[in-house]
């Protein structure tokens, strides 16, 4: 029963054709919204793409500082992730094998 439990658990993660697991950076949903949003400014400072959070722009929606926090982080991520950078933010964020985007919003992955 383990084995199958095992098996399961590594079939549901997700890889890219080449056999490489996918993840974003999101938001971790225990960190307090003061300590996201310096986290969510330092991203975007930073080399985050923060433009599609904007008012009218396609991740503007929710706009929780929770939800915008998880677009920098990956787009920062994303961006920097294959020259060291990490999905750490001061312990604000978490990397999740589950792509996070929805409605028009589409979350960045770069292999």
């Amino acid at each position: 029963m383990k084995i199958l439990l095992a098996l399961i658990f590594f079939l549901s993660i997700s890889q890219n054709s080449e056999g490489q697991f996918e993840d974003w950076c999101i938001a971790d949903e225990q960190t307090p919204d003061d300590e996201l949003q310096k986290a969510l400014d330092w991203a975007c400072g930073n080399g985050a793409d923060c433009s599609k959070m904007q008012a009218n722009q396609p991740c503007h929606l929710p706009n929780t500082v929770k939800d915008h926090a998880s677009y920098a982080f990956n787009s920062y991520y994303q961006k920097l992730k294959h020259k060291g950078a990490s999905c750490y933010f001061n312990s604000a964020a978490i990397l999740t094998a589950k792509n996070p985007s929805h409605d028009s919003c589409k979350f960045e992955y770069v292999p």
